[in-house]
C-alpha cells in the first residue's frame, strides 16, 4: 500500500504531527491484514504525479491512502484504474474518491454540550479562516447552530483570522468576553491571561486538536 502526502510549502509545522499519527493507525492495520505501507511524498521537494504512477505500478502497488492536504488536492494524474484509494480528510474531487475523516461537526457539538454542563455560558470561537472553509465550514455551522438553538448560551460573534495576530485577538476578547475559548491555537492562553483571565480558574480554553497543542 502506499500512503501519499502532499509537500505544501503553505501547511502549518503542527499539520506533521497529525499526519504521523495518521500514517501510524495505517501501518498498524496494513500489517495485521498482511500488508506494508509505503510512504511517498508528492509535489514540492517531492516525485511529481506522474512520476508517482510510474513507481506504483512498476511496484505493483494497488493501494493508494491519501494524506490530508491542506490546499485542494490534486492527483488525476494518476491512472485510477489501476488503483483502488481512500482520502483522509475533507474533500476530494480530483478525483472524486471516497474519504475517511474525524466528525468534525458533531465533535464541536459535542464540546459545546460538554462546556455548557461545565457551566461556560459564553463560549467564544477562535480559528483560522482556512481551517473553517478546508472543511466546508463545519466549524463555524455548528459553532452558530449550537448557539442559536441554546437560549442559555450567549451569542458571542466568532473571531476568524487570515493570520493569528495577538492584538487582534485581544480586542475581540475584552469586547466580547467568552467566557471559554475554543480553538487551535493555544498561544491563546497567554493572550487571555494579558487581559486578566485566569485559566482555568476564572476562564477556559478549549483545544480543538490535541496535536496542534504548542
Amino acid at each position: 500500500l502506499a500512503a501519499v502526502d502532499f509537500n505544501e510549502p503553505s501547511r502549518p509545522d503542527h499539520a506533521a504531527r497529525y499526519h504521523k499519527e495518521l500514517l501510524t493507525g495505517a501501518e498498524t492495520r496494513a500489517a495485521e491484514l498482511g500488508f506494508k505501507v509505503e510512504r511517498f511524498a508528492v509535489g514540492h521537494a517531492g516525485v511529481s504525479v506522474q512520476r508517482l504512477d510510474s513507481i506504483l505500478q512498476s511496484r505493483g502497488i494497488h493501494g493508494v491512502i491519501l494524506l490530508p492536504a491542506w490546499d485542494e488536492p490534486d492527483l488525476s494524474n494518476l491512472d485510477w484504474t489501476q488503483f483502488a484509494g481512500i482520502y483522509t480528510d475533507y474533500i476530494i474531487e480530483r478525483p472524486a474518491l471516497h474519504t475517511v475523516c474525524p466528525d468534525h461537526y458533531r465533535s464541536l457539538l459535542s464540546a459545546l454540550q460538554r462546556l455548557a454542563g461545565l457551566g461556560y455560558r459564553r463560549p467564544g470561537l477562535f480559528l483560522h479562516q482556512h481551517q473553517d472553509e478546508r472543511l466546508q465550514f463545519r466549524w463555524s455551522a455548528a459553532f452558530r447552530g449550537f448557539q442559536e438553538n441554546h437560549a442559555a448560551v450567549r451569542k458571542v460573534p466568532p473571531l476568524m483570522v487570515d493570520r493569528y495576530d495577538r492584538e487582534e485577538f485581544i480586542r475581540w476578547f475584552k469586547r466580547q468576553q467568552p467566557d471559554v475559548v475554543i480553538g487551535h491555537n493555544t498561544d491563546a492562553i497567554e493572550w487571555m491571561e494579558s487581559c486578566g483571565a485566569e485559566v482555568p480558574r476564572t476562564h477556559g480554553f478549549f483545544c480543538l486538536n490535541a496535536q496542534h497543542k504548542t
